[in-house]
């Protein structure tokens, strides 16, 4: 069976990598969520993954420190979660690159896009740490970002909820889910599935989105390949 996408950029939250702990790193978490990483790293696709930092810190709701040095340390902590995956892909027999926004050259590789494209046309995972580098953006905008930079077939949106709904599942029984979507409506309609910027960045630059659950770590491969897995989201 021929993988439906060649060229994947998965975004995978901070708050996933500590599964029920909610903080911190959860390795047989992680391990799962890398398993289903190389399987579609076997079945010859192409793979980016943008990682958030939400299990350490989260700047936004950080107090009263300064928003600026806030994000920063938001950033750090998505570098942590990236080294992290990449040992995890690295022990199941990966060849992995950790290029991070911020330059840490001890640590990972500053980010240079067709430094990262050649490492993806050779067939190894390419995890981007410390979002676009810049405070007050999301990691969701920097994985909206990052897709279209790669030219990535689809955007790969790894949640906590199995789509997007037009209100909270969490809260409201009679949420209701939607099969496809545009961006168009998430912005107008103010729907929680991402920032407005990661969204116009989406919808202006013709990227689509699959938004769905991660708690089964195997809907990473099976949405390559091309099941019905989450919510489609495009113009």
């Amino acid at each position: 069976m021929e993988p439906k996408y060649k060229r994947i950029l998965l975004k995978v939250s901070g708050e996933a990598l500590a599964g029920d702990n909610k903080t911190g790193l959860n390795f047989d978490v992680i391990n799962d969520i890398c398993k289903s990483i190389k399987k579609c790293v076997d079945a010859g696709v192409q793979v980016g993954v943008v990682v958030g930092g939400g299990n350490f810190w989260r700047g936004r709701s950080s107090g009263a420190m300064d928003r600026t040095r806030a994000d920063h340390i938001g950033m750090l902590a998505t570098a942590m979660n990236a080294l992290a995956i990449a040992d995890s892909l690295e022990a199941l027999g990966c060849d992995v690159r950790v290029q991070t926004a911020i330059i840490m050259q001890q640590v990972a590789e500053p980010y240079i896009r067709n430094k990262a494209v050649k490492h993806l046309k050779k067939g190894r995972v390419v995890v981007f740490g410390c979002g676009t580098g810049n405070p007050f953006f999301s990691t969701d905008t920097a994985a909206s970002l990052r897709a279209v930079e790669i030219e990535a077939d689809i955007f790969l949106k790894a949640t906590l909820v199995d789509g997007v709904y037009d209100k909270d599942p969490h809260k409201y029984s009679d949420a209701k889910k939607y099969d496809t979507l545009t961006f168009s409506q998430v912005l107008s309609d103010e729907l929680g599935v991402m920032d407005s910027t990661a969204a116009t960045m989406c919808r202006d630059n013709g990227m689509k989105m699959l938004v769905f659950d991660l708690s089964r770590p195997d809907n990473i491969y099976d949405a390559v390949m091309g099941e019905n897995v989450g919510t489609v989201v495009s113009e």
